[in-house]
């Protein structure tokens, strides 16, 4: 995950996902699942936001009804950073959609549903 960190630029978008979010062909899998629950969607997200500049996130529409509890610890883990990050949401369809740009999709172990974020990075000044 270090050398995907050292490789984004402005405006990069890295995946991460849930067990069950499919990979598009071509696209860098990181795969961190070590078993069902492990790693969380939230330690891998808390890990990532700690070391890359985010500005920008996209969410599936369906996590407000599906997953309100990770939707909820995800506004959270978003709300401490020092910056504004803008949130989107899209359709679950249009979420798998977008990873066919992204520089990698990272999978964890998670298996709670619509558990998945693209983040853009920002731009250090």
């Amino acid at each position: 995950m270090a050398k995907l960190a050292d490789d984004l630029g402005h405006t990069d978008q890295v995946c991460i996902g849930d067990l069950g979010l499919p990979v598009p062909a071509g696209v860098n899998k990181i795969d961190l699942a070590l078993r069902r629950g492990l790693p969380t969607f939230q330690d891998v997200l808390k890990e990532y936001l700690e070391h890359i500049l985010v500005e920008k996130i996209f969410l599936a529409e369906e996590i407000k009804e599906q997953n309100p509890e990770q939707l909820a610890s995800i506004l959270s883990l978003i709300s401490k950073e020092s910056q504004e990050i803008e949130i989107e949401f899209v359709s679950h369809e249009m979420l798998k959609k977008q990873n066919q740009n992204v520089k990698a999709v990272i999978r964890t172990g998670e298996d709670t549903p619509y558990s998945n974020i693209i983040l853009q990075s920002g731009v250090v000044i």
